[in-house]
């Protein structure tokens, strides 16, 4: 596409027609270029993923739904066990921004081949509905006539169907934005055409019950609709239907709801309240989207730029889940996150925002894809020495292997953005810039991380004012204009200024940047930190455990997007230990001859060899150290007693579990089967249940035939409650809950007889509730393997 008219598009998209800019624009990918980098090897390796990956295998769910005949098997993984199609869609949105980004004809022959592909099977099905769900339509026809039956990751039986119909018909808005397919917008409005119809008849109290299950960024996409045509009354009238209350409320009262609650969830909800305020249709949602931003970067944050244990928010007094669990920020919503950022930054340009981009794109994006092979990751373990494990580009079609895709193709996205006769500098990324309202066209020249310094090149000249972001984590930038330093102040949004002049070819402005190291505490942790160079996180590879043949690949499974393999215990990680009010970053020095390098001699202990620091980024397929305990030499032993101590019993208890579920999370439910009626999940404080006045169940695997035990989860406040469970059809132990624990909550153990095996290892637990009572709730259920001394059974709630 030729950049003006993606100029056109785009501006179009984020204005809408007849509607004045509220603030600095994004320049469509088409215009920017990247150069020899990190950004730009990422963009290659993703480019060659997208071709690697076979479309007609993900295309296979959509003509199956549509009744057409398969060309290829549909792939395994997240695309065969209920989330079918969800890959297309954000296939589609990378293709599109990819040949956007490098006009790669191969590209461009992909997309149209999965459009025409698409267009197929919609017209075939004639409703203007477009999906990979299993017997979706009908779904949709029990939605329609007011049969709602929802959970936070389930709609009449499905898994998430409107996010994963998001992920299509954004996919649609992507070619049509990016890449001008002739097809794409008229797909779209057929598609939300048919969402119209599918919810015209209910209520809004039923409208917004549907909600509770996760549902992308629905609203976003009607409002983007809506920007693409004339500001069509009835697309946004579709946003505000798809804008959940729940989440909205307490956000517009300054509240922060966010503690428990599924994290990738809440962030593209909040990025189409932060829209429909930028399309002047809800202006006083803008608050609630700046409010949301705010908790999350500032109190749910760790040094990378992610968020969440668990793929959940977790309590902000207590950042301790970080370092235990291996299920550690996900990066979906840091991709989220920085999209949110820029919709953000272009209704209120505050450097900011920029500054938090720049944290994520370079330490939790960039470090998620692999340099070789180019899988992406999941979860990013903040827990001392362990690891993370990489997509196979065949087999894991998780939801970060899609927004992976996505994310890589628009690292140009955001390096410029211009506002009337302005231009805002607001990344240091090698990089040409074709302004084609003005003529202008810019080079950026910059080994930025590695070199603190950037310049940038006017090749073709023009009249415009210059922005350049003074990061946070600077002291002392300087700006010189052709050889001759300027005295220039940071304005209130933390930007350097150069009022409007003639420019001319050749002219060049330098950027220094002094970059430092510093220490950033985990939140309420001051010792727990993490080390920084500039704004880049830097880690050290430690020792593997003896023997272990770690994988760091993942395999098919349903689950293999966590690394399972044995964790290291924590006080036997290295830890910084130097005297009482020394400064650490003193101790910590830069390697001759290579860059973002250093050693800490005699900072360090615990380790059986020196150990070097190195931007997390670059290291892969390792264990890992990004978060150091902190001590001084006196207190050393003793923390490490300490820590000891209060890990000993939870590692003791993960050697026994042969497999666990984590009830009312939406990964780990729909791990183990999920199945109920009359279901109903919420929190306890920071503890989430699941309970149901009919049933509930989940299939726990047991592979190697050990399990004698199931552990039960409880709550005193559930006391009085009567219900069965049952394992693989047959009745286990009638249960009639107590209220005379001292404890809050408490675990119950029940002994697994072996005649209610099977012999293919796999265990259905069954809780069935008895007449007038309540099944649960249930906080944990663990599947444990014998211990060398009996397993003790209470005798109460027997």
């Amino acid at each position: 596409m030729r950049p003006a008219a993606a100029a056109l598009l785009l501006a179009w998209l984020v204005v809408g027609a007849g509607a004045a800019a509220a603030g600095p624009q994004a320049f469509p990918l088409a215009a920017v270029r990247l150069q020899d980098g990190p950004l730009l090897a990422a963009q290659l390796r993703d480019r060659d993923t997208l071709l690697a990956l076979d479309a007609e295998r993900l295309l296979a769910p959509y003509r199956r739904e549509a009744g057409l005949p398969a060309t290829q098997p549909s792939y395994g993984n997240w695309e065969s066990s209920g989330l079918d199609g969800h890959m297309a869609g954000h296939y589609l949105s990378a293709l599109a921004m990819m040949a956007a980004a490098s006009d790669d004809p191969l590209i461009r022959e992909r997309l149209d081949l999965v459009m025409a592909g698409l267009k197929q099977a919609q017209r075939q099905i004639g409703s203007g509905y477009l999906g990979g769900i299993p017997q979706g339509q009908q779904a949709w026809a029990q939605l329609a006539a007011g049969q709602i039956q929802v959970d936070s990751f389930s709609l009449n039986g499905r898994w998430v169907p409107w996010y994963n119909l998001h992920k299509i018909a954004a996919g649609l808005r992507d070619a049509h934005v990016h890449a001008a397919h002739p097809d794409a917008l008229p797909m779209l409005r057929a598609f939300a055409d048919w969402a119209e119809r599918v919810t015209a008849g209910l209520s809004d109290a039923q409208m917004q019950a549907s909600l509770k299950s996760e549902h992308g960024g629905m609203n976003e996409l009607f409002a983007d609709l809506a920007a693409l045509s004339n500001n069509e009354p009835r697309y946004l009238r579709l946003a505000r239907r798809f804008s959940h209350q729940a989440l909205l409320q307490p956000l517009l009262k300054g509240e922060d709801p966010l503690t428990g609650l599924h994290a990738n969830t809440q962030i593209p909800k909040v990025i189409g309240f932060a829209r429909l305020a930028e399309l002047g249709a809800e202006p006083g949602w803008l608050p609630a989207a700046q409010g949301f931003w705010q908790t999350v970067v500032e109190r749910r944050t760790v040094a990378i730029g992610g968020n969440s244990v668990k793929e959940h928010f977790h309590d902000t007094a207590n950042f301790q889940p970080m370092l235990d669990e291996v299920e550690g920020p996900e990066t979906c919503n840091s991709v989220n996150m920085v999209r949110l950022s820029e919709a953000l930054f272009r209704q209120d340009p505050q450097a900011r925002y920029a500054d938090y981009v720049e944290r994520t794109l370079f330490n939790h994006l960039l470090a998620s894809q692999h340099p070789q092979h180019g899988g992406f990751v999941y979860f990013t373990p903040m827990r001392p020495q362990h690891y993370r494990v990489y997509s196979a580009t065949q087999e894991a079609m998780w939801c970060c292997v899609g927004s992976g895709l996505e994310s890589h193709a628009r690292h140009g996205a955001f390096v410029y953005a211009h506002e009337g006769e302005t231009l805002y500098l607001n990344l240091f990324v090698a990089s040409t810039l074709n302004w084609t309202e003005r003529g202008v066209k810019l080079q950026q020249q910059t080994r930025f991380p590695d070199a603190a310094r950037s310049r940038l090149v006017v090749e073709q000249g023009g009249r415009f004012g210059l922005r350049v972001r003074q990061p946070g984590w600077t002291r002392g930038m300087q700006l010189s204009l052709n050889g001759q330093r300027l005295r220039t102040a940071v304005a209130r949004d933390g930007y350097l200024a150069i009022p409007r002049r003639n420019w001319r070819a050749g002219d060049r402005v330098d950027i220094l940047l002094p970059m430092r190291t510093t220490l950033e505490a985990l939140p309420g942790r001051p010792d727990q930190v993490a080390v920084l160079h500039g704004p880049i996180v830097l880690a050290a590879k430690t020792d593997p455990i003896a023997g272990e043949g770690l994988s760091f690949v993942a395999d098919g499974s349903r689950m293999g997007h966590i690394a399972h393999g044995p964790v290291c215990a924590q006080e036997q990680a290295p830890m910084f230990v130097a005297p009482a009010g020394v400064d650490i970053t003193k101790r910590i020095r830069p390697v001759k001859g290579q860059a973002l390098t250093f050693s800490a001699p005699g900072l360090i202990r615990g380790s059986r060899a020196p150990l070097q620091l190195i931007p997390f980024f670059r290291l892969h397929d390792a264990r890992y150290m990004l978060y150091w305990a902190r001590s001084t030499p006196a207190a050393h032993a003793s923390l490490r007693e300490r820590l000891a101590q209060a890990e000993g019993e939870r590692l003791a208890l993960d050697r026994l579990t042969i497999d666990q579920v984590a009830p009312g999370e939406q990964q780990p439910e729909s791990d183990h089967g999920f199945q109920g009626e009359g279901v109903d999940t919420g929190l306890n404080g920071e503890a989430r249940w699941r309970h149901a006045r009919q049933w509930f169940a989940y299939t726990l695997n047991d592979p190697r035939h050990e399990a004698t035990t199931l552990r039960l989860r409880l709550a005193r406040a559930d006391a009085g409650r009567h219900f069965e469970v049952r394992v693989n059809g047959q009745l286990l132990r009638t249960l009639a809950l107590r209220g005379d624990r001292a404890e809050a909550f408490y675990e119950l153990d029940l002994a697994i007889p072996p005649a209610l095996r099977r012999d293919d290892g796999r265990i259905e637990v069954r809780f069935v509730a008895q007449p007038g009572s309540v099944a649960g709730g249930l906080y944990g259920l663990r599947l444990l393997r014998s211990t060398e001394s009996p397993i003790r059974i209470p005798t109460s709630d027997r």
